[in-house]
């Protein structure tokens, strides 16, 4: 299964063009160090959590959206070998130099896929997802992201991937640690589920929260600490 780079940043909103425009210029080369698919997303239906949320997790300005990011690689070596080169080319640091955002507040991590189901293509909608899951539950949410997988498929997504944290570093602002409140025995994971579009979306979640599959199964985790929200795709190459 792929590899998967996971961000989460603040963009001030009058900067969504020119965030766009940052990362359409780095796609290039991104694909040269060997990356197969990068994607970015817009926050469009995110709530505010009691205990986490999108906004809290890169403490967000009031004039700053949420960007729900991932890089694809076809498996860690192929990741590790990216890093290696786009910390060493002069063209990362001019990428580095230009951000129309705070990068200090930027969350990212590595992370292995578990699942990864459904024949994708140009989502029109994203929903992203932050899950803290005990380590020893790794099994029962693979179980658990399958079963969901397959009631999301029937109704209307076309992809649905979770991936479970393998090279996620503490931050000094913000991590992925701190968006979730994460345990000391706890893993993270990423993961998103990929609709042709917002109306589909909206009818698929309506279905799928009275499917028995999903309503009849206890979560593998503490959903109250569970960051979430829908996403209009910016860049998708």
């Amino acid at each position: 299964m792929s590899y998967i780079d996971g961000f989460i940043l603040a963009v001030p909103e009058k900067n969504k063009e020119a965030y766009r425009r940052h990362a359409e210029s780095a796609l290039p080369f991104f694909k040269e160090c060997g990356v197969t698919r990068m994607v970015e997303t817009w926050a469009d239906d995110v709530p505010a959590g009691k205990v986490t949320d999108f906004r809290r997790a890169v403490k967000a300005k009031p004039d700053e959206t949420v960007i729900f990011s991932w890089l694809e690689y076809p498996d860690r070596a192929a990741r590790d070998t990216a890093a290696k080169k786009m910390m060493n080319d002069p063209k990362m640091k001019e990428i580095g130099a230009n951000m129309p955002f705070d990068g200090q507040r930027m969350i990212y991590g590595g992370f292995k896929s578990i699942s990864d189901k459904g024949k994708g293509g140009k989502p029109g909608y994203i929903d992203g997802s932050v899950i803290p899951v005990p380590a020893e539950n790794e099994g029962a949410y693979r179980e658990a992201a399958t079963r969901a997988a397959a009631v999301f498929l029937e109704n209307g997504a076309t992809r649905v991937v979770d991936a479970w944290a393998d090279d996620v570093p503490d931050g000094k602002v913000t991590d992925f640690k701190g968006a979730v409140n994460k345990q000391e025995n706890e893993r993270v994971v990423y993961s998103w589920i990929e609709w042709p579009s917002k109306d589909v979306r909206d009818a698929g979640w309506e279905k799928a929260m009275t499917d028995p599959r999903l309503k009849d199964h206890a979560m593998p985790f503490d959903g109250k600490r569970l960051i979430y929200g829908g996403f209009r795709p910016i860049l998708d190459a």
